[in-house]
Formats: structure tokens, C-alpha cells, sequence
């Protein structure tokens, strides 16, 4: 038989059976479009992931306090309240490497214009902290060093924060209370919107650091140092300098354990990374299962059918079809099934990834590698399975299979 009249005699086979055909074809059209969505899923989380990191600022260092031991208890980063002014002082003028420093705290509070009042987060920190978090403005400007030295009741707001207590004017300019201190408005932020777990980093009011640290908290405490790197390759030197200030200026011996912890925007993206990579093989593991579940399927309806047409097979043998032949004919059969299925459950992925990010609210993103490698495995899922019922029926005896009833 010549190769073309084989692939002919495979598809009519199908088409004799169309029923059959499209219910064996199910667990391949559910299993390919499985793994798409889920693959667009977990590609989407890293995306998200990625921005939210990029939207820390650029070569982004912080110092937590705390880290240490006391006996055998781990005090945890950002437990102890061991961090000073004078060791950001310190760090602006001793290691070269980093190019901005500034403290850093945070509390939440609700926040009173005219009639209207919001619950939001109240950052606070010095002149640094924009460019060190690479936030610019859209209206207005930032507030000064004479502002922080002063504790100036001065802030900037956020988007959410502007279309909420300020619909439909300019907040520039425009005062607020906050712990029921009247602070005036110097400048609005460019919107940054949502972060990779769904939180709004618009909904935010950024203020001098003395200014949140004396008058709403009340307290001396620095909860973090937030610092920028000179450039890129400098992250790591950065890193090894502050650490060794910090171990001299807070007495710690050789051999002891540091009593802060230092993270790098480098980390904090491997560690996210190594997360959603995690989750995005668990997500394409669990919905290959259904593939491998329609490619059993293909096996079976595959020897059924070698069992129902055992004297079609006798016959063409008699008529001098040649073992190969046979296997050919089944196999091709097999791998159109899985093929089809394939290409209609890549369609069903992508249009249930549509409608994930639709209505779900989750970022999803359906690359070409994953079209590809869904169809190359549909394909090979249709040989694998195939194969055993294609060389079953190409070694039948002619003549038992003419004799077949």
C-alpha cells in the first residue's frame, strides 16, 4: 500500500466512526486544554511576580532589624528594634557602593478631607526613598530634606488615595488630617496599581520619616533601612559593606550572628521566582494527569477497534497488505485522534485563559512554547498509546482473520 492510500484508509476508518472518534478525542481535548490554561496561569503569576519586584525601585537593598539568637530561640528579621538614624547615617557615608539610604516606617491610619475619610497605609521616609523605589510624580512635587529635618506635616498621595478623598479636583494643594494632624498635600504619585498578591500600591500616603515617626507614632523606632545601590553590579559589594558596618557599629564579635538581616531585590526575586515556578509545574503536573488519562482512553478504543475489524485486517493481508502497513494505518489513526484532540484543546486553553483573567482577576499569559510543547506531547501521547494496538493488529494471522466471526 502506498503511504498516501494508508493516511486515506486511517481517516475513513475515523469518519465511519465519527462518535467514537470525537468521545476518544475528550480526554485529549480536556487534557491539552488543561495544560495550557494552567501552564497560562502559572506563566502569568511569574509575570506579575517580576513587576512586583521591578516595582520596588531599582538595585533595592533593605536592612531589617533583628535576626539574631537569644539561646536557642530565632529572634526573626524585623522582631528586634535595633536599627538607629545614626546607623543610616553611617551607611550614606562610609559605603560607597550604595548610592541612596534612607529609614523607613509604616503604620495604618484613617485619613479625614472635608467629609470624606479612608483607612490607608502611612509610609514614611526621607527624600531618598522615591528614587530609591523609582516612584515619580504625576502632579505636584516631593517634599525636601529641610522637610524631613523639620518633621514638616507634609505628604504625597497616591492615586487611590486622590480619586477617593479628592473625586474630581486637584489634591495638590489641598490638606488632609491624619492621626488628627492636618498635613498639606505637596504632591501626587504616579499610579503603579496592583501587585502580584492583589494588593493596591496606589492606596498610599507617603510622608517625611520624622514626621510619621514623631507625631503619629510617637515612637523612635526605625523599622527598616531602605537603601539603593550604585548601579546594578554593585548590588552584592553593597550588601558585603553594609553588613560590615553594621557588625561594627552594633559590636558584633567574630564568629557571633548578625542582629539584622539584610535582603536584595536579587533575592527576594529568586525566592518569588523559585515560588511561582513551584506552583506553575505543580499546576502543568496536575493537568497532565487528565492528558495521560486520554491517551489510556486512546489505547483502549484503539484494540477495541482492532478487535472489530480483525477480518478487515484479514482481508487486506490476503490482498497483499504488508505487516507495516497495518501498523502504519492503526498508528496514523492513533496519532490523528490525539492530534485533533490536541488542536481543539489548545483553543478550549486559550479561551478558558481568557476567561480566567476575565473573570477571576488573575494575570495569565499563553506563550508559544507552551502551544507548542502541548501539542508536540498530544502528538506523542497518540504514538505512545497507539503503538501496542497498531502492532497487535499488524502481527494477526490472515488466515484466522479471515476465519474471524
Amino acid at each position: 500500500m502506498h503511504f498516501v492510500e494508508i493516511i486515506r484508509a486511517a481517516v475513513d476508518s475515523l469518519v465511519r466512526h465519527k462518535t467514537r472518534a470525537m468521545l476518544t478525542m475528550l480526554g485529549i481535548v480536556i487534557g491539552v486544554g488543561a495544560v495550557v490554561a494552567m501552564v497560562a496561569v502559572g506563566t502569568g503569576a511569574q509575570i506579575a511576580v517580576d513587576a512586583q519586584i521591578a516595582s520596588l525601585g531599582t538595585n533595592v537593598l533593605m536592612v531589617f532589624p533583628g535576626a539574631g539568637f537569644q539561646g536557642p530561640v530565632s529572634m526573626g528579621a524585623g522582631q528586634a528594634q535595633n536599627l538607629t538614624l545614626e546607623d543610616v547615617i553611617a551607611i550614606r557615608e562610609q559605603c560607597p557602593a550604595v548610592g541612596y539610604a534612607t529609614p523607613s516606617t509604616r503604620t495604618n491610619r484613617q485619613v479625614v478631607a472635608g467629609n470624606l475619610n479612608w483607612a490607608t497605609l502611612i509610609q514614611g521616609g526621607g527624600p531618598e526613598f522615591f528614587p530609591i523605589r523609582d516612584w515619580s510624580l504625576q502632579a505636584g512635587a516631593f517634599y525636601t530634606e529641610q522637610d524631613e529635618r523639620a518633621a514638616t506635616k507634609v505628604c504625597v498621595i497616591g492615586q487611590t488615595i486622590a480619586e477617593n478623598l479628592f473625586p474630581d479636583q486637584d489634591p495638590v494643594g489641598q490638606m488632609i488630617r491624619i492621626a488628627k494632624l492636618p498635613f498639606k498635600v505637596v504632591g501626587l504619585l504616579a499610579p503603579k496599581g496592583q501587585n502580584a498578591m492583589g494588593q493596591d500600591q496606589d492606596d498610599i500616603i507617603i510622608a517625611p520619616f520624622s514626621t510619621v515617626q514623631r507625631k503619629i507614632q510617637g515612637s523612635d523606632r526605625v523599622g527598616m533601612i531602605l537603601l539603593a545601590a550604585v548601579s546594578q553590579s554593585q548590588i552584592t559589594e553593597a550588601q558585603q559593606q553594609v553588613s560590615e558596618l553594621m557588625r561594627i557599629r552594633h559590636k558584633i564579635a567574630p564568629g557571633q550572628a548578625d542582629d539584622f538581616t539584610i535582603r536584595t531585590q536579587t533575592e527576594i526575586a529568586a525566592a518569588a521566582g523559585s515560588t511561582t515556578r513551584i506552583m506553575s509545574v505543580l499546576l502543568g503536573a496536575i493537568a497532565s494527569v487528565s492528558l495521560l488519562v486520554g491517551g489510556i482512553g486512546i489505547m483502549n478504543i484503539m484494540l477495541v477497534s482492532v478487535t472489530e475489524r480483525t477480518r478487515e485486517i484479514g482481508l487486506r493481508r490476503s490482498i497483499g497488505a504488508r505487516k507495516r502497513d497495518i501498523l502504519q494505518q492503526f498508528l496514523i489513526e492513533s496519532i490523528l485522534l490525539s492530534v485533533i484532540g490536541g488542536i481543539i484543546g489548545i483553543g478550549l486553553g486559550v479561551t478558558a485563559s481568557m476567561l480566567i483573567s476575565k473573570f477571576a482577576g488573575w494575570q495569565v499569559a499563553v506563550t508559544a512554547q507552551s502551544v507548542v510543547l502541548a501539542f508536540a506531547f498530544s502528538a506523542a501521547v497518540g504514538m505512545f498509546f497507539g503503538f501496542y494496538p497498531a502492532r497487535k493488529a499488524a502481527i494477526v494471522n490472515p488466515i484466522d482473520a479471515l476465519r474471524y466471526e
